[in-house]
């Protein structure tokens, strides 16, 4: 439990600190243009860097992701500040399933049959499972990294689908801080719910079941 220990009182601290403070359109609104004369400065330096902090909030299970993601695109462009966005996200995310794997070790097989049934179930089909929690935004993003791990998902299963998965969403929420412009305001957070776009992630996240529904009549009309 040490691994998950240490991230917890690091993420205390970090509030501690007020550390969220900084965290807030308001602050990004109002340091716009020096965040800006740094890229300038430091090029791919800065991309660097933006992908260790938002790993680094992220492992630290820190709500950041709406800001760092709009940051990304404001700084960097869409494409590029979705690039490092994904890459940071998936990096801190990562970094918490392999600490979490850590301290829940043999946790399901001494929870219960029940348990261990859910836990075979989810093992099975793990990747449409977590592709389906991370392109539909409704589950919280620390939640779904501590889950897969106390159900034992391969460490390669939880990159791809939390790789793949979160693309869309990023793109979108890159786009919209690349387009903010200088005045930031309070942006629609939203956008994601809407029917425009909350619909096809809906219908693709269904498309990426269809093979585990599938297996399951399968398995039923063979047994």
């Amino acid at each position: 439990m040490v691994p998950l220990a240490l991230l917890a009182i690091a993420a205390g601290a970090f509030v501690a600190a007020g550390g969220p403070h900084f965290l807030s359109f308001e602050n990004l609104a109002a340091n716009r243009d020096r965040l800006a004369a740094l890229v300038a400065e430091w090029g791919l330096a800065a991309a660097g860097a933006y992908i260790g902090l938002y790993a680094l909030l992220t492992a630290l299970s820190v709500p950041c992701a709406i800001v760092m993601t709009l940051s990304g695109g404001l700084l960097f462009g869409t494409w590029l500040g979705a690039l490092c966005a994904v890459a940071g996200a998936t990096l801190g995310a990562t970094g918490v399933f392999v600490a979490a794997r850590a301290g829940f070790a043999g946790l399901t097989g001494r929870a219960g049959p029940r348990v261990a049934r859910l836990e075979a179930g989810f093992r099975k089909n793990a990747f449409n499972y977590l592709l389906v929690l991370r392109l539909i935004p409704i589950v919280p993003f620390w939640l779904v990294n501590l889950v897969p791990a106390l159900l034992g998902v391969r460490l390669r299963t939880f990159i791809a689908a939390t790789l793949i998965g979160i693309i869309p969403g990023t793109v979108v929420y890159a786009s919209l801080g690349n387009g903010l412009g200088v005045a930031i305001g309070q942006p629609d957070l939203g956008i994601l719910l809407r029917p425009s776009l909350f619909v096809p992630l809906a219908l693709l996240a269904v498309l990426v079941l269809v093979p585990v529904f599938h297996k399951r009549r399968r398995s039923k009309e063979t047994a």
